[in-house]
């Protein structure tokens, strides 16, 4: 009878010890789940703040180019048009009429000249806005132009192939890709100390793809994302911030040979140019 009663002590211990032990265990995962969570939500919220941050930095940067375009238009209206278009003004004054006519026509062959100038002028600055082999004939004409400029100027070799582009992009997407080679080539032709740039196109699973090869210094994909976060490196901000408008990504890195850097832009291959 005894042993009976000890059993069953014996067996109501362990049950209660177990129900303890299955109690604990159940607490303590919702604590470790609990726990989980925050962490989890507080490193949400750090990469949410990140890309906040992030965004801040190519805004800060799209506004500078911005702002430095319009400076620069700005200073060259003021600095050029401005004066000669008072010359011209001093040509056709209001005594002009009492002047003789050789006189006259002196100052109004004169002030023609000065308005030619002026006109040609306004032509180049509209044509830093948008160049005219781009508009008239679209990305892969215009990139093949900057190209052979620069082959043509004997320091570096330079060439383009465009292997798929049988349609145009859209006009702004042109003009927002053109701007990212010419900042792109410019990186290069300034820091990397190349003997030669090669640009090839084409198009793969409705993605459009640019990529530039040089063999000279260059950086990869840590580097940029470093200087894209950091104060400096104004020009690769103005990347970021023109391809995000196309909802495009950039690559940068080594080739697996070592001996040559690769850059590469990606963008969704929209519809054709209208």
């Amino acid at each position: 009878m005894f042993f009976l009663q000890a059993t069953k002590t014996s067996v109501s211990t362990v049950l209660f010890l177990g129900t303890v032990g299955m109690i604990i265990l159940v607490v303590g995962l919702v604590v470790f789940l609990i726990m989980h969570q925050r962490r989890v939500l507080r490193f949400h919220k750090k990469i949410q703040q990140m890309e906040a941050d992030q965004q801040k930095i190519l805004l800060n940067a799209s506004i500078k180019l911005q702002e430095e375009e319009r400076q620069r238009l700005a200073a060259d209206l003021h600095d050029d048009a401005g004066p000669l278009l008072a010359t011209a003004r001093l040509y056709l004054n209001e005594n002009l009429v009492n002047q003789d006519k050789a006189t006259q026509l002196q100052s109004i062959f004169q002030a023609r000249q000065i308005i030619d100038d002026t006109i040609q002028l306004v032509r180049n600055i509209s044509h830093s806005l948008m160049p005219p082999t781009l508009k008239n004939f679209g990305l892969e004409s215009a990139v093949n132009d900057l190209f052979q400029k620069i082959s043509g100027s004997g320091s570096i070799n330079a060439s383009s192939r465009f292997h798929e582009y049988k349609d145009r992009l859209k006009e702004e997407k042109e003009l927002i890709i053109f701007r990212v080679v010419q900042e792109l080539i410019n990186n290069i032709l300034k820091h990397s100390n190349s003997s030669f740039i090669h640009l090839t196109q084409n198009v793969h699973a409705e993605k459009f793809y640019l990529r530039i090869h040089h063999d000279g210094r260059g950086i990869v994909q840590a580097d940029f994302d470093k200087l894209n976060k950091s104060n400096v490196g104004l020009g690769l901000k103005n990347i970021t911030s023109r391809l995000r408008l196309v909802q495009g990504n950039i690559n940068f890195e080594k080739d697996i040979s070592q001996t040559y850097y690769k850059v590469t832009v990606e963008l969704p291959q929209d519809t054709p140019y209208e």
